[in-house]
């Protein structure tokens, strides 16, 4: 590279200066504090990198935001979703309670019409006897 202008040299050596700086100091924010101006170092691949670095950032936030506001609103839904469910379970409950002591009382007159039942059915057969007794003494 000994055919290069100085002039076409200055970026590089620029460049390699702040990485020089970067590495004995440690820390971007120190390099301002040796008088390195933005606007000389902004076209080198660090800067490009540091950029990108910070346009990486900026979208990750903005990805973090969004989840969290589409986690907000699922959870949102599910806590709705739950309390309706548990409301309409507690309901059905109930419900079933009502129509099992539904039953029981309908089992109960059930059992009670039945003896009922055959109780008419004994006065019949003893009429039917009493018929065909009659019917014979004629």
């Amino acid at each position: 590279h000994a055919s290069e202008p100085i002039e076409a040299m200055q970026p590089r050596v620029a460049a390699m200066m702040l990485i020089v700086a970067l590495a004995l100091v440690g820390s971007p924010a120190s390099v301002s504090a040796f008088g390195v101006l933005r606007s000389e170092v902004a076209g080198t691949p660090v800067q490009k990198v540091i950029q990108l670095m910070e346009g990486m950032l900026a979208k990750g936030k903005a990805e973090k935001h969004d989840e969290q506001v589409q986690f907000a609103a699922y959870k949102q839904f599910c806590d709705s979703t739950s309390a309706e469910k548990n409301a309409a379970i507690k309901e059905e409950e109930e419900q079933m309670t009502v129509l099992s002591a539904d039953i029981e009382k309908d089992g109960a007159f059930a059992k009670k019409m039945a003896k009922e039942v055959a109780g008419h059915e004994e006065d019949v057969a003893g009429w039917e006897g009493d018929k065909k007794s009659a019917t014979k003494v004629r």
